[in-house]
């Protein structure tokens, strides 16, 4: 096999044909990027910090905004420096390391969305035993064996995608580097591999999302059945930021991996991909936010030095 098989960079999908709007994406990512890593500072700040946010669901959603920070880091900070410069250009190695990092961050999401809606249907379907079963060691455990597994399927998957030969050039058409896209480029039969293994993964988080189908429809009967209307406004303000969370992010996602072959075109790839990797990482803090006022009340202490 000649090294030819294995180009020494990638270039990638440019928003733009010209340097002016290029530009003005320069400043719309910057933006967002800026959004970003404030709204997750923020949770990560005030979760460390505040006492009274030391419980199970703060737990997760300190994990949530550590796994925004590494999504959005992974993609935007490469495509602004291209929009900057008017280049195109990913090295091999750090499209395989962009491609490794966004299989951990994404996949690890899709798992802690589902243990998320199993810590909220336990607290809502099952509060007298939710001490027991959603005790500090528990959530320990299965953050670890979530980060631990995505790791290795990570692994997996970049040495898997990048020992293909490519004979189709060295043009993604994503502006970042993603692996059907990488796929689309190979020239040999051991890609189907890889396809099989894509397979495989796209089944276990269809099984994830059936379970958070059926955590919410348990946790909304048993909301409904709740007397007082503070306590379904508090079930409410809990669930619904992490049900519009969810529903973003896989509605998306599901959709631009699952689309057929005939919707595909460029100017669509970009904006999907926009929609589930750049997005959510910026607007998940507000979502969380919204309606809960405990994290309301603690990024207010924070921003006045009440701690």
């Amino acid at each position: 096999m000649s090294n030819s098989s294995f180009p020494n960079e990638f270039l990638l999908l440019p928003f733009a044909d010209t340097h002016e709007l290029q530009l003005l994406h320069f400043g719309l990512f910057l933006a967002i990027y800026l959004a970003a890593l404030l709204g997750n500072g923020l949770i990560l700040t005030v979760v460390a910090c505040d006492h009274h946010l030391h419980t199970p669901m703060y737990f997760f959603l300190l994990n949530l905004a550590l796994l925004d920070l590494g999504t959005i880091t992974t993609t935007v900070p490469k495509a602004m420096a291209n929009f900057l410069w008017d280049t195109r250009t990913i090295s091999y190695a750090g499209c395989a390391t962009q491609v490794f990092f966004f299989v951990v961050f994404v996949t690890e999401e899709f798992y802690l969305l589902t243990i998320m809606a199993y810590d909220r249907y336990v607290a809502i379907c099952k509060p007298l035993h939710y001490g027991t079963i959603m005790d500090s060691r528990t959530c320990v455990n299965m953050a670890a064996a979530t980060w631990g597994s995505t790791f290795l399927y990570a692994v997996l998957h970049t040495a898997n995608t990048f020992s293909l030969p490519l004979c189709q050039g060295n043009a993604l058409d994503q502006f970042f580097c993603e692996i059907p896209q990488i796929l689309k480029l190979s020239c040999s039969d051991a890609y189907l591999r890889e396809v099989g293994l894509l397979v495989v993964s796209v089944c276990l988080l269809f099984g994830c999302f059936v379970f958070l189908v059926l955590s919410y429809v348990q946790i909304f009967r048993a909301v409904l059945r709740i007397p007082s209307m503070q306590g379904r406004h508090k079930a409410f303000s809990t669930c619904l930021p992490h049900l519009a969370m969810v529903s973003l992010f896989i509605s998306t996602a599901f959709f631009a991996y699952l689309k057929p072959p005939s919707m595909s075109s460029s100017s669509l790839n970009l904006l999907l991909a926009v929609l589930y990797s750049v997005v959510p990482p910026a607007v998940n803090p507000l979502i969380y936010s919204m309606r809960n006022q405990e994290l309301k009340d603690a990024v207010w202490k924070v921003m006045t030095g009440g701690f």
